[in-house]
Protein backbone atom coordinates (compact mmCIF):
# COMPACT_ATOMS: atom_id res chain seq x y z
CA UNK A 1 0.00 0.00 0.00
CA UNK A 2 1.33 3.66 -1.41
CA UNK A 3 1.19 5.83 1.74
CA UNK A 4 -0.12 9.27 1.08
CA UNK A 5 1.34 12.08 2.26
CA UNK A 6 -0.60 14.49 4.71
CA UNK A 7 -1.32 18.10 3.51
CA UNK A 8 0.65 19.15 6.44
CA UNK A 9 4.11 17.87 4.96
CA UNK A 10 3.27 19.95 1.85
CA UNK A 11 6.19 22.43 0.79
CA UNK A 12 5.75 26.23 1.05
CA UNK A 13 8.50 28.48 -0.05
CA UNK A 14 9.71 30.88 3.07
CA UNK A 15 10.60 34.66 2.29
CA UNK A 16 12.30 36.93 4.53
CA UNK A 17 10.64 40.96 4.68
CA UNK A 18 12.43 41.39 1.52
CA UNK A 19 10.70 39.15 -0.43
CA UNK A 20 14.13 36.67 -0.60
CA UNK A 21 13.49 33.28 -0.88
CA UNK A 22 15.17 31.79 2.12
CA UNK A 23 14.05 27.94 3.07
CA UNK A 24 11.53 25.62 2.26
CA UNK A 25 8.92 24.64 5.16
CA UNK A 26 6.14 22.15 5.49
CA UNK A 27 2.70 23.64 5.49
CA UNK A 28 2.53 22.67 9.31
CA UNK A 29 5.59 25.00 10.27
CA UNK A 30 3.97 28.18 7.47
CA UNK A 31 0.44 27.55 8.87
CA UNK A 32 1.60 28.02 12.49
CA UNK A 33 3.38 31.07 11.70
CA UNK A 34 0.36 32.56 9.98
CA UNK A 35 -1.85 31.91 12.84
CA UNK A 36 0.99 33.48 14.71
CA UNK A 37 0.84 36.27 12.66
CA UNK A 38 4.61 36.16 12.18
CA UNK A 39 3.82 35.58 8.70
CA UNK A 40 1.33 36.27 5.51
CA UNK A 41 0.98 34.70 2.78
CA UNK A 42 1.78 36.00 -0.73
CA UNK A 43 -0.29 35.04 -3.39
CA UNK A 44 0.95 35.70 -7.55
CA UNK A 45 -1.73 36.21 -9.40
CA UNK A 46 -1.17 37.63 -12.98
CA UNK A 47 2.19 39.03 -12.21
CA UNK A 48 0.75 40.90 -8.90
CA UNK A 49 1.50 40.25 -5.38
CA UNK A 50 -1.32 39.97 -3.02
CA UNK A 51 -0.97 39.51 0.62
CA UNK A 52 -3.72 38.22 3.85
CA UNK A 53 -2.88 37.20 7.23
CA UNK A 54 -4.72 34.12 8.62
CA UNK A 55 -8.03 35.25 8.79
CA UNK A 56 -7.90 37.22 5.23
CA UNK A 57 -6.20 33.34 3.54
CA UNK A 58 -9.00 31.20 5.41
CA UNK A 59 -11.99 33.60 3.96
CA UNK A 60 -10.13 33.66 0.85
CA UNK A 61 -9.35 29.69 0.69
CA UNK A 62 -12.87 29.05 0.26
CA UNK A 63 -13.76 30.70 -3.22
CA UNK A 64 -10.53 28.79 -3.80
CA UNK A 65 -12.04 25.67 -3.15
CA UNK A 66 -15.13 26.21 -5.42
CA UNK A 67 -13.05 27.14 -8.56
CA UNK A 68 -9.46 26.16 -7.87
CA UNK A 69 -9.52 22.56 -5.53
CA UNK A 70 -7.10 20.95 -7.68
CA UNK A 71 -4.50 23.56 -7.15
CA UNK A 72 -4.14 23.08 -3.51
CA UNK A 73 -3.36 20.83 -0.85
CA UNK A 74 -6.54 21.47 1.74
CA UNK A 75 -6.10 20.83 5.32
CA UNK A 76 -9.33 20.27 6.99
CA UNK A 77 -10.64 21.32 10.74
CA UNK A 78 -13.67 21.17 12.71
CA UNK A 79 -14.61 24.97 11.30
CA UNK A 80 -13.45 25.49 8.22
CA UNK A 81 -10.73 24.02 5.43
CA UNK A 82 -7.87 26.33 4.64
CA UNK A 83 -5.54 25.87 1.38
CA UNK A 84 -1.79 24.86 1.74
CA UNK A 85 -0.14 28.61 0.32
CA UNK A 86 2.30 28.32 -2.06
CA UNK A 87 4.38 31.13 -0.35
CA UNK A 88 4.58 33.05 2.93
CA UNK A 89 6.73 35.97 4.04
CA UNK A 90 8.11 36.74 7.33
CA UNK A 91 6.81 39.91 8.47
CA UNK A 92 10.06 40.58 11.09
CA UNK A 93 12.85 38.16 9.25
CA UNK A 94 14.93 40.66 6.88
CA UNK A 95 18.45 38.36 7.28
CA UNK A 96 19.79 36.95 3.68
CA UNK A 97 19.60 33.60 2.67
CA UNK A 98 22.22 30.60 3.24
CA UNK A 99 24.43 30.55 0.60
CA UNK A 100 25.35 27.27 -0.86
CA UNK A 101 23.81 23.61 -1.37
CA UNK A 102 24.27 21.09 1.84
CA UNK A 103 26.07 17.86 1.25
CA UNK A 104 23.45 15.29 2.52
CA UNK A 105 21.82 12.18 1.44
CA UNK A 106 18.85 14.22 0.21
CA UNK A 107 20.12 16.33 -2.17
CA UNK A 108 22.79 13.63 -3.17
CA UNK A 109 19.84 10.96 -4.05
CA UNK A 110 18.41 13.91 -5.68
CA UNK A 111 21.21 14.73 -7.80
CA UNK A 112 21.23 11.48 -8.96
CA UNK A 113 18.06 11.17 -9.58
CA UNK A 114 18.17 7.89 -7.29
CA UNK A 115 19.84 6.60 -10.25
CA UNK A 116 22.43 3.57 -9.38
CA UNK A 117 25.86 5.59 -11.26
CA UNK A 118 27.49 1.89 -12.30
CA UNK A 119 24.64 0.05 -13.38
CA UNK A 120 22.14 3.21 -14.52
CA UNK A 121 19.64 1.65 -12.76
CA UNK A 122 16.94 3.69 -10.81
CA UNK A 123 16.05 2.22 -7.13
CA UNK A 124 13.97 3.05 -4.28
CA UNK A 125 15.99 5.09 -1.78
CA UNK A 126 16.13 1.99 0.25
CA UNK A 127 17.76 -0.20 -2.00
CA UNK A 128 20.48 2.85 -2.45
CA UNK A 129 23.35 3.52 -0.75
CA UNK A 130 26.32 6.19 -0.96
CA UNK A 131 29.85 4.85 -2.11
CA UNK A 132 32.94 6.83 -2.06
CA UNK A 133 34.67 6.65 -6.08
CA UNK A 134 37.61 6.96 -4.50
CA UNK A 135 38.09 4.94 -0.98
CA UNK A 136 38.59 6.86 1.94
CA UNK A 137 40.85 4.25 2.82
CA UNK A 138 42.85 5.56 -0.45
CA UNK A 139 42.77 9.38 0.55
CA UNK A 140 39.15 10.02 -0.44
CA UNK A 141 37.02 12.69 0.97
CA UNK A 142 33.71 13.67 1.82
CA UNK A 143 32.74 15.28 -1.35
CA UNK A 144 30.36 16.13 -3.63
CA UNK A 145 32.45 14.72 -6.53
CA UNK A 146 33.61 11.91 -5.21
CA UNK A 147 30.14 10.30 -3.87
CA UNK A 148 27.40 8.71 -5.52
CA UNK A 149 24.72 6.75 -5.32
CA UNK A 150 25.20 3.13 -5.78
CA UNK A 151 23.19 0.10 -5.69
CA UNK A 152 23.73 -2.46 -3.34
CA UNK A 153 25.06 -4.99 -5.85
CA UNK A 154 27.01 -2.54 -7.33
CA UNK A 155 28.74 -1.07 -4.42
CA UNK A 156 29.70 -4.88 -2.64
CA UNK A 157 31.01 -5.33 -6.34
CA UNK A 158 33.45 -2.40 -6.13
CA UNK A 159 34.21 -3.27 -2.45
CA UNK A 160 37.07 -0.64 -1.51
CA UNK A 161 38.39 -0.42 -4.98
CA UNK A 162 38.27 2.55 -7.22
CA UNK A 163 36.19 2.19 -10.45
CA UNK A 164 39.37 1.78 -12.09
CA UNK A 165 40.75 -0.91 -10.07
CA UNK A 166 37.04 -2.87 -9.97
CA UNK A 167 37.22 -2.64 -14.03
CA UNK A 168 33.58 -0.33 -13.74
CA UNK A 169 32.62 2.83 -14.89
CA UNK A 170 30.87 5.85 -13.83
CA UNK A 171 27.22 6.81 -15.62
CA UNK A 172 28.88 10.80 -15.21
CA UNK A 173 31.13 12.26 -12.88
CA UNK A 174 29.94 13.62 -10.25
CA UNK A 175 29.78 17.22 -9.62
CA UNK A 176 28.08 19.73 -7.13
CA UNK A 177 25.00 20.68 -8.06
CA UNK A 178 24.79 24.63 -8.85
CA UNK A 179 21.42 25.34 -6.93
CA UNK A 180 19.38 22.36 -4.58
CA UNK A 181 18.47 19.27 -6.58
CA UNK A 182 15.23 18.47 -4.35
CA UNK A 183 14.12 21.95 -5.44
CA UNK A 184 14.94 21.37 -9.19
CA UNK A 185 12.46 18.62 -8.56
CA UNK A 186 9.71 20.93 -6.96
CA UNK A 187 9.83 23.51 -9.65
CA UNK A 188 9.70 20.60 -12.09
CA UNK A 189 6.25 20.38 -10.83
CA UNK A 190 3.71 22.73 -12.13
CA UNK A 191 2.12 23.71 -8.90
CA UNK A 192 5.09 25.01 -7.75
CA UNK A 193 5.52 27.45 -10.70
CA UNK A 194 4.75 30.41 -8.60
CA UNK A 195 7.68 29.92 -6.65
CA UNK A 196 10.24 30.89 -9.85
CA UNK A 197 10.35 34.08 -9.56
CA UNK A 198 11.42 34.23 -6.07
CA UNK A 199 14.53 32.25 -7.26
CA UNK A 200 17.46 33.88 -8.61
CA UNK A 201 19.97 30.79 -8.97
CA UNK A 202 22.66 32.74 -9.56
CA UNK A 203 23.17 34.66 -6.14
CA UNK A 204 20.64 32.45 -3.81
CA UNK A 205 20.53 28.37 -2.95
CA UNK A 206 17.39 27.69 -1.10
CA UNK A 207 18.31 25.58 1.98
CA UNK A 208 15.67 22.67 3.02
CA UNK A 209 14.99 21.75 6.34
Amino acid sequence: MVAVESPLSASVLLLNRLYMAVRVVTARRALTLLYRDLAEVVSVTDGEYLAYDFDDWVEVSQAKHRFQPEQYDWVRTVRFQIAVPKIIRLLGYDKLPSAGVKLNRRNLFARDQNRCQYCGRRYPTSELSLDHVIPRSQGGDNSWQNIVCACIHCNAKKGGRTPQQAHMRLVAPPSKPRRSPVLTIKLSDSKYASWKQFLDFAYWNVELR
